[in-house]
């Protein structure tokens, strides 16, 4: 009997991943997604692949299916209470790129009024109709491994509407990974959202007790790399979100284009979040170019790719990781490299004391090699992009906490929320939404401590899980039970 077929090793199963584009923000930045995408595995506007395309080995099927006319489709859902950003798309080049059964618009077309708790409601109104699509597309996954959700914490829709949707798949998924792009309002006085505090502080909740990794996108760090590094003086929406794209795109680039390590969502995400609670990633990706404009780079080594990736004003987000430590880096170079370079790169690194990690556990750079796409032009021959969890990300969080503070002693604009079923009767959900992310600012600096493995014992560390929306915690801190990660067993 010939024995070969149990000898060859399993071939590869793709691990597909669904996306889920809530809101202005999250379809505006799903779009550049897909467009880059399509760019970097040969698929044209129509969804069909490009003759010079058909022989690559890239794993398409994780982000698309092939529909019986062999388009490749977006395993995206595409919501939206208002029809403004989803319109723009219906009528693009792109247009039949989508599912058109994916896309859901409400019908009233009013918005959630930049108002969490109308977002909220309109979830709940609406559930039947978006989980019908959302169970359709994983009934036709093969291997479904988890979710990504695209949204704003600061708007109506995302926020709100993201926030009822990251709880219920997390009840109906339980164990499947769930990973956001959140992107985080500009911190400025002059916010075109008066009430954006109440709706962080609301979102962030669900974030902490209902994703696995949330990828912060900082627009007040996003307009500055834009001004500084790209020289535009004026950066628009569009150009930001491009940057925003560049970055998911190149954070997926292991996923698609196979090599030895983190071929799979859980391992990358096991290998960054060593804690469960303390899941909030920041980014950084160097060379920059959009629109034509680049950042005054000429020429790159991965030493110096690796290096400019841990300089504060490539990071995304606005906090200054020279205060604080590092938990875990993961940078992904693309590009053509010599792997030996990589090793003299990171002893150069530590040499030089450039990083400064946790003294709790194990920690060090984590590098991922990665192809680039042979379908897109790139202007440089290495790039990078990090993902690190640091914890100066508190601030980010203490500042949110302050902004709702203001706003919050002086009782402002809480009457909208008053009309919505969740807060008619009391107003207690914006207290525990406060609670938990002081929580976890409280946690993030606990993780600079040696003894930061005990923190978390001490029922004093951690407010209890409320009941109520968003109560039930399945990423409790060290020592308060067995919360973790959910890997697809």
């Amino acid at each position: 009997q010939d024995l070969s077929f149990f000898l060859r090793p399993p071939a590869a199963m793709p691990r597909e991943i669904i996306t889920l584009q809530v809101g202005q923000c999250g379809n505006q930045i799903g779009m550049e997604f897909w467009k880059q995408l399509c760019a970097e595995h040969g698929i044209n506007q129509e969804g069909i692949l490009e003759d010079f395309a058909v022989a690559g080995d890239d794993r398409k099927d994780v982000f698309f299916y092939q529909a019986d006319d062999e388009h490749y489709v977006p395993r995206a859902l595409l919501v939206d209470l208002e029809p403004r950003v989803i319109n723009t798309i219906q009528t693009s080049e792109y247009a039949n790129l989508y599912n058109p059964e994916n896309i859901f618009v409400s019908k009233e077309g009013g918005g959630a009024g930049n108002n969490w708790a109308r977002g909220y409601a309109q979830g709940e109104n609406y559930a039947d109709e978006i989980f019908e699509m959302l169970d359709r597309e994983a009934d036709g996954s093969d291997s479904l491994e988890g979710f990504v959700l695209i949204h704003s914490i600061a708007g109506g829709t995302g926020s709100g509407m993201g926030s009822f949707l990251l709880e219920h798949i997390n009840d109906r998924f339980p164990r499947k990974l769930i990973q956001t792009y959140s992107v985080f309002p500009l911190l400025t006085d002059t916010s075109d959202v008066v009430v954006q505090p109440y709706n962080s502080v609301l979102t962030l909740k669900r974030l902490t007790l209902n994703a696995d990794c949330v990828v912060v996108l900082d627009n007040t760090a996003l307009t500055r790399i834009a001004v500084d590094r790209l020289k535009l003086p004026n950066p628009t929406f569009a150009q930001t979100n491009a940057l925003v794209s560049t970055v998911m795109a190149a954070s997926t680039t292991t996923l698609r284009y196979p090599g030895y390590m983190n071929n799979d969502f859980s391992g990358m995400v096991a290998s960054l979040i060593p804690t469960p609670r303390c899941h909030f990633l920041m980014t950084g990706y160097t060379p920059l170019s959009i629109d034509r404009h680049t950042s005054g780079v000429r020429k790159t080594t991965v030493l110096d790719v690796m290096r400019r990736l841990l300089q504060t004003k490539n990071c995304m987000v606005s906090c200054s990781t020279r205060r604080g430590v590092y938990i875990s880096i993961l940078n992904i170079i693309q590009g053509e490299v010599d792997p030996t370079q990589v090793h003299k790169s990171l002893q150069r690194i530590r040499e030089r004391k450039l990083t400064k990690f946790i003294k709790w556990g194990p920690a060090s750079i984590q590098v991922a090699l990665s192809r680039q796409s042979p379908y897109v032009k790139y202007a440089h021959k290495v790039s990078g992009l990090m993902m690190a969890n640091h914890t100066a990300i508190h601030n980010l969080f203490d500042r949110c906490v302050k902004q709702y503070d203001l706003l919050k002693s002086r009782n402002a604009f809480l009457e909208n929320y008053r009309q919505e079923r969740m807060f008619s009767a009391n107003l207690d959900e914006f207290d525990y939404s406060r609670e938990v992310v002081v929580s976890l600012s409280e946690e993030y600096q606990a993780a600079e401590q040696e003894d930061y493995i005990k923190w978390g014992m001490l029922e004093a560390d951690i407010p209890p899980a409320r009941g109520g929306p968003g109560g039930y915690d399945r990423r409790a801190p060290p020592g308060q039970g067995p919360g973790g990660y959910s890997v697809d067993g």
